[in-house]
């Protein structure tokens, strides 16, 4: 009976094999090796189409686009092999793979892709800051492998958007409420609030398969035990671009001997002022806010040299964006002197400037598990207090932060640019909508609604010298308008231990590409 047993056995782990699947565990003595990672809250629902609470790099994990965009700047196939676009430039056709299936078996195809496009148009007002959604007319499954994109109008950034981590990518249509199915490498297994997620490889992945069998993802929300917990090894692995950790540390830990790392560019670290909301409502406020904060000590300083200073809202490397924008050169006095002439002067006595009896007061919110943007924060503060104006700093967990957001109910906010594939045009076409600080802070100017239609124009142009020359429009109205203080262009860092090898950055700010990653060699 035993033999009997064990030939069953074998036939059904040959049999599971040759149908590309696990019908039974691995036949080893060791079990896959777990990589522990961190992060300052847990994933959240992982609704493909969500936003806040959902974290953008677990949605990348088990959810997967059309087309996926690289490091250096261009898209290549991924659920769809290849694609073509009629010379009207309105349909768009993909042929999807014919290998994929959900983490649960169940397969991908053109229905299943159509059933999540659908479910994005049907809550469109949901997803507005996303031109793409808008303008999709409709989608159509001619057969299995093909999906078929028709568009009301032409729209550039088409692929681009398709290729970014929400709203369109894909979950099983017949998935159970509240049961994250995608057709990533990762599988969301188990979550404790404020303690865990655990991610499991996914069986079913139609690319090559991660090297770790799972990935723990610990909730640490203070920096410095985030680093603590690395050096202990509690942790294998941080990296971001989200102050996991500050940039002190970073170096502390580079020169004690942990694995480090910084990836280039990525983004535009700034504060956004709210033109609708005294006292920034001014220009020459926000004029002199941005002759009063010295970049250069700061980066110097506090961010260690490891981002370039910022001078324009995207750096000149993105698409459409090298204009020669100059920013204001650090001038506290000339600071000072403009406010007076506006008439924000000084009171015997008093350190906070007035006029007409209010005093040049605003209020600075950051998030609240960033040190870094704490420690930015009270530098600001530190720095507009030499000219004799008066900042409160709130500090606000990311959901009420996007709330405040959303309403106007800030003087001044971090607003962070978005980094590629969305910047410039998602991030600029957001601009339009109350979902994201850009759209209250800019309010306030006497020619918004024409910065709007030009949004609206550029999106939609298919001539490429006229859709340049419409950004050079808008990012220079926006600039001379000094509705942002650009500090500087953002980076991720990594940090790892020895137990980690093939560490790498994925190609946007929102996801870490844990399935490249392996253990070192001689583990312990």
């Amino acid at each position: 009976m035993k033999q009997l047993r064990m030939k069953k056995q074998l036939a059904l782990w040959i049999t599971g094999a040759c149908l590309g699947v696990s019908a039974m565990p691995a036949l080893s003595a060791t079990p896959d090796p777990t990589l522990t990672y961190s992060w300052p809250t847990n994933a959240g629902p992982l609704d493909p189409r969500g936003y806040s609470p959902n974290q953008m790099y677990a949605q990348a994990m088990v959810y997967e686009p059309l087309v996926r965009y690289t490091a250096n700047g261009t898209l290549e196939p991924w659920l769809a092999t290849q694609w073509t676009v009629s010379p009207d430039g309105k349909t768009y056709t993909f042929t999807l793979r014919d290998d994929v299936q959900f983490s649960d078996g169940s397969p991908f195809n053109a229905a299943a892709a159509k059933a999540n496009l659908d479910t994005v148009m049907t809550n469109s007002k949901r997803h507005q800051w996303m031109e793409l959604v808008s303008t999709l007319d409709s989608v159509q499954a001619p057969d299995e492998h093909t999906l078929v994109l028709q568009l009301k109008h032409p729209y550039y950034p088409t692929l681009m958007e398709l290729a970014q981590v929400r709203p369109l990518r894909f979950a099983a249509p017949d998935a159970k409420p509240g049961k994250p199915i995608g057709t990533g490498p990762w599988v969301l297994t188990d979550t404790r609030r404020g303690e865990y997620d655990r991610f499991a490889r996914n069986e079913h992945y139609w690319g090559p398969k991660p090297a770790y069998g799972s990935v723990l993802v610990k909730v640490i929300s203070d920096p410095d035990s985030r680093a603590i917990a690395l050096q202990t090894g509690e942790v294998d692995l941080i990296q971001g671009a989200e102050g996991e950790i500050s940039p002190g540390t970073f170096v502390r830990l580079r020169d004690s001997g942990f694995k480090t790392a910084i990836s280039a560019p990525l983004a535009t670290r700034t504060v956004a002022m709210n033109t609708g909301l005294a006292p920034t409502n001014e220009r020459v406020v926000r004029q002199a806010i941005n002759q009063a904060v010295d970049k250069d000590t700061i980066i110097a300083k506090v961010l260690h040299n490891l981002e370039p200073r910022a001078d324009a809202l995207f750096s000149s490397n993105m698409p459409y964006a090298n204009l020669g924008l100059k920013a204001l050169p650090y001038d506290p006095e000339h600071a000072r002197q403009t406010l007076d002439e506006a008439g924000w002067t000084l009171p015997a006595g008093k350190t906070i400037r007035e006029k007409d009896g209010q005093p040049l007061s605003t209020e600075l919110v950051f998030l609240g598990t960033s040190a870094l943007q704490k420690n930015l924060a009270e530098i600001i503060q530190g720095e507009l207090a030499k000219i004799g104006m008066s900042v409160k700093l709130r500090a606000e967990e990311e959901g009420s932060l996007v709330q405040r957001q959303r309403e106007g109910r800030f003087g001044m906010i971090f607003a962070d640019t978005w980094g590629a594939p969305y910047d410039p045009h998602s991030f600029v076409s957001s601009m339009r909508y109350a979902g994201h600080a850009d759209y209250m802070a800019q309010r306030g100017l006497p020619m918004k609604d024409e910065i709007d239609q030009k949004i609206y124009e550029v999106l939609g142009q298919t001539d490429e010298t006229k859709r340049a020359e419409g950004y050079r429009n808008i990012l220079t109205t926006l600039h001379d308008q000094a509705v942002y203080l650009p500090i500087s262009y953002l980076t991720a860092i990594s940090v790892s231990g020895k137990t980690v090898d093939n560490v790498q950055f994925g190609s946007t700010l929102f996801d870490v590409p844990f399935e490249v990653m392996r253990p070192a060699t001689g583990k312990p």
